[in-house]
C-alpha cells in the first residue's frame, strides 16, 4: 500500500468516527521520519482513543499495522505506519503543540529533495 492509500484510509476511518479538522500534512522535504502527517481532533479521550482503534482496525484489514502507538488514554494518540504518521488530539492539546503550523513553516531540508 502507497503512502498516498494510507493516507486516504486514514482519513477516511477518521471521518468514520467524527474526527474533527482532519489535516494531511505533506513533510518529504522536511523530515525523513515520515511522508506524511494526518492529524485530527477528537471531543474527548474517550473520542480520540475510538478514532485511533477505528484506523487501525480499518488499516489491519488491508494488514497494515502500526509499527508504534503512543499515548493511548493521554488525550494524544500517535500511530507510526512508517512512511505515515498519525496524530489524534483533544482540541487542547492540538492548540498548545500546534504540529499544523511548526511543519508548514518549517525549511525544506535540501538534503532531502528528490
Amino acid at each position: 500500500m502507497t503512502a498516498e492509500e494510507k493516507v486516504q484510509k486514514i482519513a477516511d476511518a477518521a471521518d468514520d468516527m467524527k474526527a474533527e479538522q482532519i489535516e494531511t500534512l505533506d513533510v518529504r522535504d522536511k523530515t525523513s521520519v515520515a511522508e506524511y502527517f494526518v492529524v485530527c481532533s477528537g471531543t474527548s479521550d474517550r473520542h480520540v482513543q475510538s478514532i485511533a482503534e477505528r484506523v487501525a482496525e480499518k488499516l489491519a484489514i488491508n494488514r497494515v499495522k502500526p509499527l508504534r502507538v503512543e499515548g493511548e488514554r493521554s488525550g494524544w494518540v500517535l500511530q507510526d505506519y512508517g512512511d505515515v504518521i498519525l496524530h489524534v488530539m483533544k482540541e487542547e492539546q492540538r492548540q498548545f503543540y500546534d504540529l499544523e503550523t511548526l511543519w508548514k513553516n518549517m525549511v525544506p531540508d535540501p538534503n532531502l529533495s528528490a
